[in-house]
Protein backbone atom coordinates (compact mmCIF):
# COMPACT_ATOMS: atom_id res chain seq x y z
CA UNK A 1 0.00 0.00 0.00
CA UNK A 2 2.79 2.23 -0.77
CA UNK A 3 1.02 5.47 -1.27
CA UNK A 4 3.07 6.96 -3.96
CA UNK A 5 0.51 9.41 -5.05
CA UNK A 6 1.17 11.88 -1.80
CA UNK A 7 4.29 12.66 -1.10
CA UNK A 8 5.80 11.64 2.59
CA UNK A 9 4.59 14.64 4.89
CA UNK A 10 1.34 14.92 3.03
CA UNK A 11 -1.70 13.18 3.95
CA UNK A 12 -3.56 11.96 0.68
CA UNK A 13 -7.37 12.91 1.73
CA UNK A 14 -6.45 16.56 2.82
CA UNK A 15 -4.37 16.51 -0.82
CA UNK A 16 -7.43 15.46 -2.50
CA UNK A 17 -9.68 18.17 -1.38
CA UNK A 18 -10.45 20.79 -3.56
CA UNK A 19 -9.68 24.52 -2.44
CA UNK A 20 -13.14 25.83 -1.41
CA UNK A 21 -13.40 22.56 0.47
CA UNK A 22 -9.95 22.49 2.59
CA UNK A 23 -10.39 26.08 3.29
CA UNK A 24 -12.92 25.02 5.36
CA UNK A 25 -10.07 23.24 7.40
CA UNK A 26 -7.81 24.80 7.12
CA UNK A 27 -8.04 27.17 10.35
CA UNK A 28 -8.94 24.17 12.68
CA UNK A 29 -6.03 21.98 12.01
CA UNK A 30 -3.08 21.92 14.06
CA UNK A 31 0.12 20.01 13.54
CA UNK A 32 1.59 17.39 16.12
CA UNK A 33 3.97 14.50 16.52
CA UNK A 34 2.84 11.26 16.88
CA UNK A 35 5.26 9.71 19.29
CA UNK A 36 5.29 5.44 19.53
CA UNK A 37 2.94 3.96 21.86
CA UNK A 38 0.77 6.70 22.76
CA UNK A 39 -2.93 5.73 23.10
CA UNK A 40 -5.06 8.15 20.70
CA UNK A 41 -8.58 6.67 21.47
CA UNK A 42 -9.89 3.72 23.45
CA UNK A 43 -12.51 1.17 22.18
CA UNK A 44 -15.81 2.80 23.05
CA UNK A 45 -14.27 6.36 23.88
CA UNK A 46 -16.20 9.88 22.83
CA UNK A 47 -14.50 10.39 19.79
CA UNK A 48 -13.15 13.86 19.99
CA UNK A 49 -10.70 14.09 17.64
CA UNK A 50 -10.00 13.43 14.04
CA UNK A 51 -6.45 12.45 12.88
CA UNK A 52 -5.12 12.59 9.31
CA UNK A 53 -1.59 10.94 9.45
CA UNK A 54 1.27 12.68 7.31
CA UNK A 55 4.03 10.34 8.38
CA UNK A 56 4.31 6.88 10.62
CA UNK A 57 1.26 4.69 11.03
CA UNK A 58 -1.73 4.28 13.69
CA UNK A 59 -3.21 0.45 14.45
CA UNK A 60 -6.51 -0.19 14.97
CA UNK A 61 -7.37 -2.97 17.19
CA UNK A 62 -10.38 -4.87 18.52
CA UNK A 63 -10.12 -4.97 22.04
CA UNK A 64 -11.89 -8.12 23.91
CA UNK A 65 -13.56 -7.98 27.81
CA UNK A 66 -10.26 -9.83 28.98
CA UNK A 67 -8.14 -7.44 27.74
CA UNK A 68 -6.49 -9.56 24.92
CA UNK A 69 -6.38 -7.16 21.70
CA UNK A 70 -5.44 -8.04 17.91
CA UNK A 71 -4.76 -5.32 15.10
CA UNK A 72 -7.72 -5.37 12.40
CA UNK A 73 -6.05 -2.19 10.61
CA UNK A 74 -3.17 0.14 9.86
CA UNK A 75 -3.50 3.85 9.07
CA UNK A 76 -0.43 5.93 7.45
CA UNK A 77 -0.67 9.11 5.34
CA UNK A 78 -3.20 7.57 3.05
CA UNK A 79 -6.05 7.53 5.36
CA UNK A 80 -7.25 9.37 8.84
CA UNK A 81 -8.69 7.88 12.15
CA UNK A 82 -11.74 9.43 13.94
CA UNK A 83 -13.15 11.58 10.96
CA UNK A 84 -16.47 8.88 10.49
CA UNK A 85 -17.07 11.39 14.03
CA UNK A 86 -17.97 13.85 11.42
CA UNK A 87 -20.67 11.65 9.70
CA UNK A 88 -22.78 11.05 13.34
CA UNK A 89 -20.01 7.87 14.58
CA UNK A 90 -19.98 9.19 18.38
CA UNK A 91 -17.72 6.23 20.15
CA UNK A 92 -14.81 4.93 18.93
CA UNK A 93 -15.22 1.24 17.31
CA UNK A 94 -11.35 0.28 18.19
CA UNK A 95 -8.45 1.34 19.82
CA UNK A 96 -5.92 3.76 17.84
CA UNK A 97 -2.54 3.30 19.09
CA UNK A 98 0.61 4.99 17.42
CA UNK A 99 2.23 2.13 16.25
CA UNK A 100 5.12 4.35 14.67
CA UNK A 101 6.09 7.59 15.30
CA UNK A 102 4.98 10.16 13.13
CA UNK A 103 2.70 13.61 12.18
CA UNK A 104 -0.47 14.52 11.81
CA UNK A 105 -2.90 16.81 11.39
CA UNK A 106 -5.42 17.16 13.97
CA UNK A 107 -9.15 18.84 14.12
CA UNK A 108 -12.09 18.42 16.67
CA UNK A 109 -14.74 16.34 15.69
CA UNK A 110 -17.42 19.59 16.50
CA UNK A 111 -15.26 21.74 13.31
CA UNK A 112 -15.01 18.60 11.59
CA UNK A 113 -18.82 18.40 11.66
CA UNK A 114 -19.39 21.81 10.63
CA UNK A 115 -17.00 21.48 7.82
CA UNK A 116 -18.99 18.35 6.63
CA UNK A 117 -22.33 20.16 6.47
CA UNK A 118 -20.58 22.42 4.00
CA UNK A 119 -19.44 20.22 2.13
CA UNK A 120 -20.66 17.20 0.36
CA UNK A 121 -17.80 16.60 -1.40
CA UNK A 122 -15.65 16.25 1.58
CA UNK A 123 -18.52 14.21 2.76
CA UNK A 124 -18.42 12.02 0.28
CA UNK A 125 -14.20 11.83 0.65
CA UNK A 126 -14.54 10.28 4.02
CA UNK A 127 -17.64 7.84 2.81
CA UNK A 128 -15.41 6.19 0.22
CA UNK A 129 -12.68 6.24 2.93
CA UNK A 130 -14.78 4.48 5.41
CA UNK A 131 -15.40 2.15 2.73
CA UNK A 132 -11.39 1.21 1.93
CA UNK A 133 -11.23 1.22 5.53
CA UNK A 134 -13.89 -1.88 5.96
CA UNK A 135 -12.16 -3.66 3.79
CA UNK A 136 -8.75 -3.42 5.00
CA UNK A 137 -10.77 -4.86 8.45
CA UNK A 138 -12.65 -7.61 6.81
CA UNK A 139 -9.30 -8.92 5.00
CA UNK A 140 -7.49 -8.43 7.72
CA UNK A 141 -9.64 -10.57 9.85
CA UNK A 142 -9.73 -13.21 7.33
CA UNK A 143 -6.07 -12.93 7.40
CA UNK A 144 -5.86 -13.31 11.54
CA UNK A 145 -7.79 -16.62 11.00
CA UNK A 146 -6.64 -18.44 8.60
CA UNK A 147 -3.00 -17.42 7.56
CA UNK A 148 0.15 -18.37 8.89
CA UNK A 149 2.11 -15.91 11.51
CA UNK A 150 4.87 -16.21 9.48
CA UNK A 151 3.24 -14.99 6.01
CA UNK A 152 1.18 -12.56 8.25
CA UNK A 153 4.26 -10.84 9.93
CA UNK A 154 5.90 -10.54 6.62
CA UNK A 155 2.35 -8.59 5.39
CA UNK A 156 2.46 -6.73 8.63
CA UNK A 157 6.09 -5.80 7.77
CA UNK A 158 5.47 -4.64 4.43
CA UNK A 159 2.19 -2.45 4.87
CA UNK A 160 4.68 -0.65 7.66
CA UNK A 161 7.64 -0.11 5.57
CA UNK A 162 5.38 1.41 2.95
CA UNK A 163 3.65 3.98 5.39
CA UNK A 164 7.37 4.60 6.47
CA UNK A 165 9.48 4.73 3.30
CA UNK A 166 12.59 3.30 5.08
CA UNK A 167 13.73 -0.54 5.56
CA UNK A 168 14.08 0.05 9.16
CA UNK A 169 11.42 -0.33 11.05
CA UNK A 170 11.15 0.66 15.06
CA UNK A 171 9.59 -2.00 16.80
CA UNK A 172 9.00 -3.62 20.09
CA UNK A 173 8.11 -7.60 20.42
CA UNK A 174 5.27 -6.29 22.79
CA UNK A 175 4.11 -4.38 19.93
CA UNK A 176 4.77 -6.79 17.55
CA UNK A 177 3.28 -9.59 20.01
CA UNK A 178 -0.12 -7.07 20.04
CA UNK A 179 -0.20 -6.53 16.86
CA UNK A 180 -0.51 -10.32 15.31
CA UNK A 181 -2.44 -11.67 18.39
CA UNK A 182 0.37 -14.11 19.36
CA UNK A 183 3.11 -14.94 21.96
CA UNK A 184 6.39 -12.96 22.12
CA UNK A 185 8.27 -16.45 22.12
CA UNK A 186 6.27 -16.76 18.60
CA UNK A 187 7.04 -13.27 17.28
CA UNK A 188 11.13 -14.39 18.45
CA UNK A 189 10.17 -17.65 16.25
CA UNK A 190 8.63 -16.64 12.99
CA UNK A 191 11.06 -13.38 12.78
CA UNK A 192 14.18 -15.90 13.10
CA UNK A 193 12.67 -17.51 10.43
CA UNK A 194 12.58 -14.65 8.22
CA UNK A 195 15.70 -13.50 9.76
CA UNK A 196 17.65 -16.96 8.61
CA UNK A 197 16.03 -16.72 4.90
CA UNK A 198 17.44 -13.70 4.54
CA UNK A 199 14.51 -11.26 4.39
CA UNK A 200 15.00 -9.45 7.02
CA UNK A 201 17.47 -8.12 10.27
CA UNK A 202 16.10 -8.68 13.70
CA UNK A 203 16.79 -7.03 16.43
CA UNK A 204 15.82 -5.34 19.87
CA UNK A 205 13.42 -2.70 18.86
CA UNK A 206 14.11 -2.37 15.26
CA UNK A 207 13.31 -5.07 12.12
CA UNK A 208 15.76 -4.13 9.04
CA UNK A 209 14.27 -5.38 5.36
CA UNK A 210 16.94 -6.93 3.56
CA UNK A 211 15.11 -8.52 0.65
CA UNK A 212 12.04 -6.71 0.04
CA UNK A 213 11.13 -8.97 -3.11
CA UNK A 214 11.72 -12.08 -1.08
CA UNK A 215 9.76 -10.86 1.82
CA UNK A 216 6.35 -10.12 -0.48
CA UNK A 217 7.12 -13.79 -1.56
CA UNK A 218 6.36 -14.60 1.94
CA UNK A 219 3.65 -12.60 2.69
CA UNK A 220 0.40 -13.86 2.23
CA UNK A 221 -1.48 -12.41 -0.52
CA UNK A 222 -3.67 -10.16 1.90
CA UNK A 223 -0.80 -7.44 1.38
CA UNK A 224 -1.47 -7.25 -2.32
CA UNK A 225 -5.07 -7.33 -2.23
CA UNK A 226 -5.00 -4.79 0.43
CA UNK A 227 -2.71 -2.13 -1.29
CA UNK A 228 -4.59 -3.07 -4.57
CA UNK A 229 -8.02 -1.60 -3.10
CA UNK A 230 -6.37 1.28 -1.44
CA UNK A 231 -4.21 2.25 -4.60
CA UNK A 232 -7.41 1.81 -6.94
CA UNK A 233 -10.67 3.51 -4.20
CA UNK A 234 -8.83 6.03 -2.70
CA UNK A 235 -8.47 9.13 -4.75
CA UNK A 236 -5.47 10.76 -6.14
CA UNK A 237 -3.76 13.67 -4.33
CA UNK A 238 -3.60 16.85 -6.60
CA UNK A 239 0.14 17.45 -6.24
Amino acid sequence: MNDRSAPSGQNRLLAALQPADFSLLKPYLKQIGLEQGVLLHEQEDPIEQAYFPQSGMISLLTVMEDGQAIETATVGREGTVGAMSGLGLSHAPSRAVVQVAGAAWVITTSQLRAAMRQSEHFRNVILHYKETLLAQVQQTAGCNALHKTEARLARWLLQTRDRVDSDRIPLTQGFLSEMLGVRRTTVTEVASVLQEAGLIRYRRGQVEIIDRNGLEQAACECYSVIRKRTDQDLPKADV
